[in-house]
């Protein structure tokens, strides 16, 4: 589902994948419609500045046309969100948080990395430019995830001490990360417990997932 930002190595790779799986694939432009909701916005938006509210709009356009499908042909819509992504927010919610089931959601990033590399081990299934591509949500010119956040592999060893050990941001600082970065993931985490709430069931595979595995207050100042 291109866009105008998508990269044509972008839609080469989903193509690739897709024969390498055997899977049947559509390409469907979302370009037009996503012209066409600016159009009608353009009363209310005026001139301000291209931002976040237009970047939203691609990915939810995209869950519309996803969500769409499965109502057609009863395929269930697989929610492919990592459990970086969902802890510190790096998602759209009604967009590419939509779906039935969340697969990768009990994944850390890097832990994904490490999953498509061992599904790899006997010979290339998934192209190999997926996983060493620098990752972006391409809803912008040349965006990359790491405009909006630290590297992953940083995020992760944070959010391990912080989700599965239970470590609160002392502790997590005394093992020798940067004070300022705990405590912008920490935050991020918190702020964006609502957008949990509204996730699709996740696979666990660790011994604490979100969802049912982590129940805290939706509104809540604290670090914990």
């Amino acid at each position: 589902m291109p866009s105008g930002f998508s990269s044509q190595h972008s839609v080469d790779d989903a193509i690739e994948l897709s024969k390498n799986l055997g899977t049947q694939y559509e390409t469907v432009s979302i370009e037009n419609l996503f012209q066409g909701f600016r159009d009608e916005l353009k009363p209310v938006f005026g001139d301000l500045p291209f931002n976040l509210a237009e970047e939203n709009l691609q990915a939810r356009i995209r869950g519309v046309l996803l969500m769409a499908v499965s109502n057609k042909f009863g395929n269930i819509l697989l929610n492919t969100s990592n459990k970086s992504e969902c802890a510190v927010g790096y998602s759209t919610i009604y967009g590419d948080m939509n779906g039935g089931l969340s697969v990768i959601a009990d994944l850390y990033k890097t832990e994904v990395y490490e999953l498509a590399n061992w599904i790899n081990r006997n010979g290339e299934l998934i192209p190999e430019n997926i996983i060493t591509k620098a990752p972006s949500a391409e809803l912008r010119p040349d965006q990359k995830d790491s405009d909006s956040l630290p590297e992953y592999d940083e995020i992760d060893e944070i959010l391990l001490e912080y989700i599965e050990h239970r470590k609160g941001p002392a502790e997590i600082i005394a093992m020798g990360h940067a004070p300022e970065l705990v405590n912008r993931i920490l935050r991020l985490v918190n702020l964006n417990e609502y957008k949990r709430y509204q996730t699709p069931p996740i696979l666990r595979v660790s011994r604490k997932a979100f969802g049912m595995g982590r129940r805290v207050p939706i509104v809540g100042k604290y670090l914990c």
